[in-house]
Parts: structure tokens; C-alpha cells; sequence
């Protein structure tokens, strides 16, 4: 029996197009088995696992996105941030900021993964003294926040936090798209939501934050060549959605919220229509093409 998953890449305020896609996937009767993701595809797969695979859940996080607009989740004052960890200063605020707004979103601390129904959840980590990636959801008695936190934790809005010889931060260190981590869980069909932009997005201040949009963007395009391949090896396929808004977006952008979830959304639309058709026996592929051919005739 196949299992199908949606794989939900790391990108920040680019999350939004990831929230309008689902929408449009999951209007067109499309429901995973297993959702794997990472960083803010770790909020967008776990708020829909816990609330819902279907309109209603996507609804909601629409809503919950649009919160967002003015939780400040991400400051865009990274470098004072950043020189605030040159020089060991605790800077805890946002990674409170945060957990407090999943809580007030329906992820309670008490919440794990065996209480979610419907779906299977995955929530990928990285652990900087390994250097291996942490699959939350393995164990059904973690807890779900803590792996929500662990797979957002991205300096220097939030430190790296240690737990159990653990130094736990953002997944997409290691798989920014977690396609291994779906194999992992026997993904046997896979629909991959990647926000990664390569376009340069406007940075503020001085060349240090663009060489490390850039660093990040480079190790991101590298591991999803190596997962798509390993995929492609062990006879998986992976339908792949590159989510491009009009103009790129900083991570720490959410004032481009709504449009980008539209943008999303349209996205998807005309591959959607296309899986459908390769689903059509031969001779009913050949008709429409046919009628198509006449059009053009006509016309």
C-alpha cells in the first residue's frame, strides 16, 4: 500500500506560499499519509496535523498566519542580534515570543505526537554536537512544541538550545527540503513544498547579511540535488513544487503575507490539473489532446 507524503521545506516569511499550495492540494482531494517538515514547514505541517488535514485546518492557518503579520516573530534587527551572540549575551525574548504564540494556536505544551490522528507527523531538528538531523515523531511520546521549537530554533533570533547532549537548532542545517526524512518513514510517493529562492532578497545593512543569505541558500540548493537523487535511487518520485513568489521575500518578512498566500496558491494549479491527466488511461489522454488539436484547427 503506498504512503504518500507532503515534504514542507524551511524559508521563513515564505511559509505563506506553502499555506496558499496546501490549499489548492488539498481542494483537489489530495491527503497525505505522513507530513514531514522543516522549520517554518514544521509550523505549517504541524498546525495542520494537529488541527486538521482538510479546508477547515488550512483555514485556521490562514488565520493564524495572519497573526503573525504582527507577533514580530522575526525581528529584522538580526544583526544587533547577531553581535548580541558574538558577545554572550542572552537573548531568550523571541524564542518565548514564539512558543507563546504556538501555544495560543492550539500547540500546548502537553500535546504529542500519539494524540495526533489522521496523519503521521515528522518535525525535522538538526543536533550540532552529531551533526545529524533529529526526527521528532519517531518517538510518539515527545512532545510536539518541542519539536516545533528545536526545528525553528535558527540563530540569531534564537540560540541553539541544549538538551539530553544535545545542541538543538533549525533542521534545515542538515535538510532544509526533508526528503530523506520522509524515506525514513516510508514515504513511497512525494509531494515537495520548497521555498527555496535563489533570487537575492533585499537585505538591510552592510555585505555580511547578504553573504549569509547566500551561504544558506547555496547549502540548502545542495542537499535537495543529494535527497532528490537518493530518492530517484530507491525508485520514490517526488513531485516537486518550487514556490517562487513575484518578488523575493526576506525570512523575517511577513508583511507580504496575504499575496504570498495567494501566489501559492496559483502555483500548483496547473501541475494539479497535469497529475491528473498522467492518472488518465492512454486512450482518454489521446482524446483530449485530439479535441485540443481541433480547437486549435477551429481557431
Amino acid at each position: 500500500m503506498g504512503k504518500l507524503a507532503f515534504v514542507l521545506s524551511g524559508g521563513g516569511a515564505r511559509g505563506a506560499l506553502q499555506v496558499g499550495a496546501l490549499r489548492a492540494l488539498i481542494e483537489a482531494g489530495i491527503q497525505p499519509d505522513l507530513m514531514v517538515g522543516t522549520s517554518i514547514g514544521a509550523v505549517n505541517a504541524a498546525y495542520l496535523a494537529v488541527q486538521g488535514v482538510n479546508l477547515d485546518g488550512v483555514r485556521g492557518l490562514i488565520d493564524a498566519w495572519q497573526d503573525a503579520i504582527e507577533a514580530d516573530l522575526l525581528p529584522a534587527n538580526y544583526l544587533t542580534l547577531a553581535l548580541r551572540s558574538f558577545v554572550n549575551l542572552s537573548f531568550d525574548t523571541i524564542y518565548k515570543r514564539n512558543r507563546e504564540f504556538y501555544i495560543s494556536h492550539g500547540l500546548s505544551p502537553d500535546l504529542r505526537f500519539s494524540d495526533i490522528h489522521g496523519v503521521e507527523l515528522v518535525l525535522v531538528a538538526t543536533d550540532l554536537n552529531s551533526g545529524q538531523p533529529v526526527l521528532y515523531g519517531q518517538n510518539p511520546d515527545q512532545f510536539v512544541l518541542d519539536g516545533l521549537m528545536a526545528s525553528i530554533t535558527l540563530p540569531p533570533w534564537m540560540p541553539p538550545h541544549e538538551r539530553d547532549g544535545s545542541m538543538l537548532m533549525d533542521g534545515g542545517v542538515v535538510s532544509n527540503l526533508p526528503i530523506e526524512p520522509a524515506l525514513k518513514f516510508g514515504a513511497t510517493d512525494i509531494i515537495a513544498l520548497d521555498l527555496i529562492d535563489l533570487r537575492e532578497p533585499p537585505v538591510p545593512g552592510p555585505g555580511f547579511g547578504r553573504l549569509m543569505t547566500k551561504l544558506l541558500f547555496t547549502v540548502s540548493k545542495r542537499q535537495v540535488e543529494m535527497e532528490l537523487a537518493l530518492a530517484e535511487s530507491r525508485g520514490v518520485p517526488v513531485r516537486r513544487i518550487q514556490l517562487l513568489g513575484k518578488e523575493p521575500t526576506a525570512l523575517w518578512d511577513f508583511r507580504h503575507t496575504q499575496e504570498l498566500i495567494e501566489q501559492g496558491y496559483e502555483i500548483p494549479q496547473k501541475l494539479i490539473t497535469d497529475w491528473g491527466e498522467d492518472k488518465k488511461p492512454f486512450w482518454r489522454r489521446w482524446l483530449n489532446l485530439f479535441a485540443q488539436f481541433l480547437e486549435i484547427l477551429k481557431g
